[in-house]
């Protein structure tokens, strides 16, 4: 898979700009801090997850002054290719078009373009609470098993319909209120469970494909994942035992929305043992598992958007992810110095929101 043509307007820094994409290799896009290399690869990251993976909102990238944004590709897989096109509206809103027609469900985008990230804030996932942990599964459960899709997106309306009804009953149900509690309970404890029991899988295909990357990336501690799961099954029942604490709280105390993925390095846990470079080993070995799983599971490599990642890393990690970036294409945004050993299939020069690519583009090993 990879992307043949990338298109934007006023996303971000961008009011208009074009750029085409070599196929195979590393396109190492240069140029100093503000031109605009992170926003094009927020850009193919929205194609692909219909979110920001650095957690804008949608009037963040919105080029200042307009309503809207657009962004658009052209991606192929083998035989096929698709136009992807979104449109970003400042205050909610958009749309989607497929080949240049509308789709009405997210779910019908969903898997035509994948991507993994590399980015410099993914050391949170280890460092800070769980949420970005859940995130990181919910990511990869929804690219591994598209057809899933809905079944985290039914839980997160359902359990925004539930928490809304316990905020309103003031810590008292009527009559009336149980029977809508009930249906969202149900609603609630299907999803949960079938998200659930995704998280699992993926946390068990992980597992030793992260021990492997992240011996090929110099590390020699054993690596445990573990799904940290906070409830008793079966959901429903445990959220019937806990409505009680739930009326006095004004939301749901139980569920996968307070679930966690458990991360150890040499048998302790990495958020408060780990030193911040084998914490940044880990979470490149969950990368670059996550997307070997993704190869194996669509048969073609994901496109690989590393945000100046070298440049948080020490000579031999460098050089150790350098050698581990699996083949397929690659886009590296970088305003400083890459590893000698990274082979450059092309340079793009990026300033102030325009492309310009390298006269001597193609012809480097070392792009920076």
């Amino acid at each position: 898979m990879y992307v043949e043509r990338a298109q934007l307007r006023e996303f971000r820094n961008y009011s208009e700009a074009e750029l085409s994409l070599a196929a195979e290799g590393v396109t190492v896009l240069r140029g100093p801090n503000g031109a605009g290399k992170t926003n094009l690869l927020e850009a193919l990251g929205y194609l692909a997850t219909l979110k920001s993976f650095r957690g804008a909102q949608s009037s963040a990238m919105v080029r200042s002054g307009h309503e809207r944004a657009f962004v658009g590709a052209r991606v192929r897989a083998g035989p096929r290719v698709v136009d992807l096109s979104a449109e970003i509206v400042a205050f909610g809103g958009g749309r989607l078009k497929v080949n240049s027609q509308y789709v009405r469900r997210s779910g019908d985008f969903a898997g035509l373009l994948q991507v993994t990230v590399f980015s410099p804030d993914d050391v949170a996932i280890v460092k800070e609470g769980p949420s970005g942990r859940r995130d990181f599964l919910d990511n990869l459960v929804g690219a591994l098993w598209p057809e899933l899709s809905h079944s985290g997106a039914s839980f997160e309306r359902s359990l925004r319909q539930r928490n809304a009804l316990l905020r309103s009953s003031g810590g008292t149900l009527s009559t009336a209120m149980r029977r809508v509690l009930a249906s969202w309970d149900a609603q609630v404890a299907e999803a949960g469970e079938a998200l659930a029991e995704a998280r699992r899988a993926a946390v068990a295909a992980l597992q030793p494909r992260a021990q492997h990357a992240y011996e090929r990336l110099g590390g020699e501690e054993s690596v445990q994942l573990g799904y940290e799961q906070t409830w008793a099954r079966p959901l429903l029942e445990c959220l019937e035992r806990s409505l009680e604490d739930d009326l006095k709280q004004g939301a749901t105390t139980r569920g996968p929305h307070r679930d966690d993925l458990w991360l150890g390095l040499g048998g302790l846990p990495a958020r408060v043992q780990a030193s911040q470079g084998q914490q940044r080993g880990l979470v490149l070995a969950l990368k670059l598992a996550s997307h070997e799983l993704l190869m194996e599971r669509s048969g073609t490599a994901p496109v690989l958007l590393l945000d100046d990642v070298f440049s948080e890393l020490d000579a031999r990690r460098s050089a150790a992810l350098a050698s581990c970036l699996p083949g397929g294409q690659a886009l590296v945004a970088t305003a400083g110095e890459l590893p000698a050993c990274l082979q450059v299939a092309a340079v793009v020069e990026v300033s102030a929101g325009s492309f310009r690519r390298s006269a001597n583009s193609g012809e480097h090993s070392n792009g920076a």
